[in-house]
């Protein structure tokens, strides 16, 4: 049994779980709970609809029988959105989706991420190895995540308006207004926590072992450091995804193509 059509197209309502620290999670389901699992993780100022739903992720992995479950990261979609910093450490983030698992009662899963969901990844993949046996990490950077990001302009943006200059930073504030309900005081304490002495650069000396395909577009500036991370895994991939940049790879259907397959081989 597959998810009716029209929960293909639209969202259908969360469901909430409480993780370690009391913030609320939107949690999202489609497809038969006995079929094979896929966890999907969306990245940074987007959400399950943007970046999986509307780009007929889950409809495509949905028609090839697997069971989807993905969440709205903490700052994001449906999900509580602190202001703190101290709330986005990747360790918190990474624990989310172990809690999701855990609350759903799935043992095993596949995990797709992209972004920053795909640096979480390199995390989860890790912390509960014999859980997750294949993984596909979409437009992962081999630095702190939101690296790019021009924090001081963003602040000065909330405070009074300030135009943002920098190129990297106005794409990621386009896609914040372009995502209905963001809180940009939110995203921007995530990329404040992503910055914290807690969160390290992945480290090529300690990567995932089992298989995992990285996708990232050919006109991405941190493609280089996606193919170390590739490289950097005894059963790594890599994917390039032609004539797309960080914001709209996810919309490829090369890349859907190519993680189909890998998920399927």
């Amino acid at each position: 049994m597959t998810a009716p059509l029209q929960n293909l197209t639209q969202m259908p309502d969360p469901q909430y779980l409480m993780v370690g620290d009391g913030y609320r999670i939107a949690t999202y389901s489609w497809g038969d709970e006995d079929a094979p699992t896929v966890v999907v993780v969306h990245g940074f100022a987007s959400s399950t609809k943007d970046n999986w739903v509307a780009t007929g992720w889950v409809r495509d992995l949905t028609a090839a029988g697997y069971r989807v479950l993905a969440l709205d990261q903490r700052g994001h979609g449906a999900s509580d959105k602190p202001h703190e910093p101290r709330a986005y450490d990747i360790r918190q983030l990474a624990g989310d989706v172990e809690t999701m698992l855990d609350t759903y009662l799935v043992d095993e899963a596949f995990y797709v991420g992209y972004s920053l969901g795909a640096r979480m990844g390199w995390e989860v993949v890790q912390d509960i190895a014999p859980r997750i046996p294949r993984a596909v990490l979409g437009g992962v950077p081999d630095g702190i995540p939101l690296a790019r990001l021009d924090l001081d302009q963003v602040r000065a943006l909330i405070a009074d308006g300030t135009p943002v200059t920098d190129r990297v930073t106005q794409n990621y504030i386009a896609l914040a207004e372009c995502v209905p309900g963001n809180d940009l005081r939110a995203l921007l304490a995530i990329a404040e926590g992503m910055r914290s002495s807690k969160t390290v650069d992945p480290d090529p000396a300690h990567a995932p072992q089992q298989p995992v395909m990285f996708a990232t577009g050919s006109l991405d500036g941190i493609i280089e450091g996606s193919k170390t991370l590739a490289a950097a895994c005894p059963q790594g991939r890599f994917v390039e995804i032609p004539d797309r940049h960080h914001f709209n790879a996810p919309g490829s259907r090369i890349f859907r193509g190519a993680a189909l397959e890998f998920l399927g081989s």
